[in-house]
């Protein structure tokens, strides 16, 4: 493949093995191809970033780090921003700019002190152009003036300078659309979006990248596979890698995550979770639960070991019981997940101690 104006060509087969390696086991001096070096026209490096950070005195808390602090204040459960034509005319509020931003501001209203996560869905500002996204800013203002944590559901990709662009509108601080996180896709590969990774790295800021999306539609796409592994599989590892090479200090958690559909099984996918699971943890982004199908107490059976990783997300099984019943909504999902969560532990945990002191397992330990 050629290379463009912005950006390079896709990266080989080898270069592919050698990101899982990577990924497995990173030596600390080496840094992946993929990441070592923001595009030149994206506006530099990694010298750059850190000249860019030591101007401003000490980075900003990694957001792996911030959202682990929200997990362990309010739990993981992220509530979606999702003003759908359907939910406003049953909120009784308008098909307009002033509709959403009222939706939004009641979502965020209800939600401040019962979960710590949002995730406005950027497509329903969008689409009243520029009143919208000035609609948008106003929700954003105030969920970051109620201290939670924003993820833009915006699915934003490109090469080059235009991804940088993105990156910057999103993840900037002081940004009208500033917000702690966003979505991204890596269709023109995963090392394309590099200039958004790095921005974050410096802003503290997060990303999520979609890997396993839970629409029916992904199958095909996602499961492709090049060589060893498939698409999803690979978006993944490659997002496990860029987390290996830029340890967050005092994290346990990565700062770009991934998205995984609950919906999904994710080895179909071609995901593994136990390397995403190995610290620092890949954070997850999970879409799918509520009117999807996927149900709480499945969290652990479909994430396994990156479940304490994993953003729960739910949208119209909330929003659709009325803005007047919200708050009560957002804080009975938030303390049936916690119950799910907590009820699977001890479950898992049983299991995992019968195993070990079954005849079997007390026979084999002898014979080895």
């Amino acid at each position: 493949m050629t290379s463009t104006e912005d950006g390079e060509g896709a990266p080989g087969a080898s270069r592919v093995s050698a990101a899982i390696d990577l990924a497995k086991k990173p030596p600390k001096s080496q840094v992946s191809g993929a990441f070592r070096k923001v595009d030149a026209d994206a506006g530099g490096g990694e010298e750059e970033a850190e000249a860019e950070a030591g101007a401003g005195g000490a980075r900003a808390q990694g957001f792996g780090g911030r959202l682990r602090g929200v997990f362990a204040e309010y739990g993981q459960l992220c509530v979606g921003i999702d003003p759908h034509d359907y939910l406003l005319d049953a909120w009784g509020l308008p098909r307009s700019a002033e509709g959403v931003r009222e939706f939004g501001l009641r979502v965020v209203d209800a939600a401040a002190g019962h979960t710590g996560i949002v995730k406005p869905q950027v497509a329903f500002y969008e689409l009243y152009g520029a009143v919208g996204f000035a609609a948008l800013e106003e929700v954003l203002a105030a969920g970051r003036a109620a201290g939670l944590l924003i993820i833009a559901d915006a699915k934003r990709g490109d090469i080059g300078t235009s991804v940088e662009a993105y990156g910057r509108a999103w993840l900037t601080p002081g940004s009208p659309l500033e917000v702690d996180a966003m979505t991204l896709t890596a269709y023109t590969g995963v090392g394309s979006l590099s200039a958004v990774f790095e921005l974050a790295e410096v802003a503290g800021k997060g990303a999520f990248v979609l890997s396993a999306t839970s629409n029916p539609e992904s199958f095909t796409l996602q499961t492709a596979r090049s060589a060893e592994f498939s698409t999803a599989g690979l978006v993944a590892s490659e997002v496990c890698t860029f987390n290996r090479l830029h340890l967050a200090e005092g994290s346990d958690l990565g700062n770009i995550g991934v998205v995984l559909g609950a919906t999904k099984n994710l080895l179909d996918y071609g995901i593994d979770r136990d390397l995403l699971a190995a610290s620092p943890a890949t954070p997850v982004l999970a879409p799918g639960f509520g009117f999807q199908g996927a149900t709480f107490d499945q969290v652990r059976s479909v994430f396994g070991a990156l479940t304490a990783a994993t953003v729960v997300s739910v949208s119209r099984s909330v929003l659709q019981n009325g803005a007047q019943k919200l708050g009560a909504s957002i804080r009975q999902q938030a303390d049936e997940l916690a119950e799910a969560l907590a009820a699977t532990a001890a479950t898992a945990t049983a299991t995992s101690a019968t195993s070990a002191t079954s005849p079997t397992s007390a026979t084999s330990a002898a014979t080895a």
